[in-house]
């Protein structure tokens, strides 16, 4: 297999040999990187959107494992990411709070190398095979709505049968108000059932079957309404708005409201706009940052005129 199609394995253990010994037992079906400090783990995977496991040391200095699991499970960019935790530390009460936090296996020191491999070429397996059904179904595996690449062609498509039709076109951006603390307050199973909650209100509340909602990427989300004016997505807008309010999801921790809410900004097109996919999403975010600005849990909206 080449290094183009390998997978990539990342290895964080602040001792020398651990990181030689496990990247020996690696290299020859992964490709591996190797960071020797929590920190700079965390500078890879800020950078590094490909990682695909993670092979972690508990006891480091600075840093400690549990802090590290905990930043990466605190950050929809790597929370999916498996996590196998190799710790000398073997009581019961280590693994359960590793686990906790969101490890997916735990491997004492001294390991076997045999059992580090298959045990990586399991999580592995099931990282693969989870890509490919996302890819081919187009649907994110979360929540089982439309994924972010079927929502970029989606957008493609019905932007340029605006054009020829004539027709206004609205998109909808929007996320859930302070999710970071509501994952901080309830933990993370509590958070993906709120993602999956939203997501089904959302669908449930568009009425024709062109519209459109998709996961845009961690919280946030986006509706793309073809032959839809300003007035008609505006009333979307608040539509959904009031549904998520509605399904009374306490939210502790929310300086907007004490239950989940969300902050929408939208932008309609009239006809024969120039404008591409990503500066029609970019106006969208837009008006989402001014409801955030302006106390989320609100609607703010644009209507661009070719």
């Amino acid at each position: 297999m080449s290094i183009d199609h390998k997978q990539r394995v990342l290895v964080v253990d602040d001792e020398r040999v651990n990181r030689a010994t496990l990247a020996a037992v690696l290299k020859d079906d992964h490709q591996v990187i190797l960071a020797k400090s929590g920190e700079q783990a965390l500078d890879r995977l800020s950078i590094d959107a490909e990682i695909d496991l993670i092979l972690l040391d508990v006891i480091m200095p600075d840093m400690d494992g549990y802090e590290v699991l905990h930043r990466i499970k605190s950050n929809d960019a790597t929370k999916d990411i498996p996590v196998i935790f190799i710790t000398a530390l073997n009581s019961i009460g280590d693994e359960e709070r590793g686990l906790s936090l969101g490890a997916s296996d735990y491997v004492g020191k001294p390991f076997s190398p045999a059992i580090v491999k298959a045990r990586v070429s399991n999580l592995l397996r099931f990282v693969r095979q989870r890509k490919m059904l996302e890819t081919l179904a187009g649907r994110d595996g979360l929540t089982e709505i439309a994924n972010r690449r079927t929502f970029d062609q989606a957008l493609e498509q019905e932007i340029g049968r605006s054009m020829r039709s004539g027709q206004a076109l609205s998109l909808i951006m929007l996320d859930i108000d302070y999710f970071k603390q509501f994952n901080d307050h309830y933990g993370h199973a509590r958070g993906d059932e709120a993602l999956k909650t939203v997501a089904r209100v959302l669908t449930q509340t568009l009425h024709r079957p062109a519209d459109m909602v998709a996961r845009f990427g961690g919280e946030e989300f986006a509706i793309i309404m073809p032959d839809t004016g300003a007035p008609g997505g505006q009333e979307v807008a608040e539509a959904v708005r009031h549904a998520v309010v509605s399904l009374a999801i306490p939210h502790a921790n929310s300086q907007a409201h004490p239950q989940l809410t969300i902050s929408v900004g939208g932008i309609t097109l009239t006809a024969f706009s120039s404008h591409t996919a990503t500066q029609i999403i970019q106006l969208a975010d837009e008006q989402l940052y001014k409801a955030k600005e302006q106390g989320r849990n609100r609607v703010c909206w644009s209507e661009l005129v070719a």
